[in-house]
């Protein structure tokens, strides 16, 4: 079923947190800043499912692409900025400086990942290829790579720029125990 950008932006901003969340972090002036992920798709998937927005929604993720200071006291300062700003949300919010992950990744998930040169470059390497979407905080347009169907219509492809078949299962699979309509396209 087709759907389009504004219909996937609208019904994500349904769920209050992710609106509240598009009035707040521009006043945390991160460069490009992305709210991104579950609570964006799960708002398309709840919608289709009879469900509020916000059902299922574990967190909240915030990516951004900051490479002047790749220390992790850096970050950190930004995600207690951000906690702070967000405290009365009372829903967890995820922020990572998309510059710093390919410090990190290899020592918690067990494989490399490749240095990014922007927030998108984050986006794109979801396991699932339709979960790849973000909203621009400063502008508020949506992005989507690999388009719109595949979200839309449930269905899971792995994501060829992170091919990890053990993992893309287990997300799957988590994702069908809460939408059991979803298909995997293996």
């Amino acid at each position: 079923m087709p759907i389009s950008a504004d219909a996937v932006i609208a019904q994500a901003m349904e769920n209050p947190v992710n609106a509240a969340l598009m009035q707040r972090l521009p006043g945390l002036g991160l460069p490009q800043c992305f709210l991104t992920a579950g609570c964006l798709f799960q708002a398309v998937w709840n919608r289709r499912s009879g469900q509020p927005s916000e059902t299922s929604v574990k967190d909240y993720d915030v990516f951004y692409f900051d490479d002047r200071d790749l220390s992790w006291e850096a970050e950190d300062a930004v995600i207690r900025e951000a906690a702070a700003l967000c405290a009365d949300l009372g829903a967890p919010v995820e922020i990572k400086n998309q510059a710093r992950v390919h410090l990190w990744y290899k020592q918690r998930f067990g494989s490399d990942y490749p240095q990014l040169r922007s927030a998108t470059e984050g986006i794109d390497r979801y396991l699932v290829q339709c979960t790849c979407i973000g909203i621009e905080v400063a502008t508020g347009r949506l992005y989507a790579p690999n388009g719109l169907e595949d979200m839309a219509d449930g269905v899971l492809r792995p994501n060829p720029l992170n091919p990890s078949p053990e993992l893309f299962r287990a997300k799957c699979e988590a994702y069908r125990v809460r939408w059991p309509w979803l298909t995997i396209a293996e």
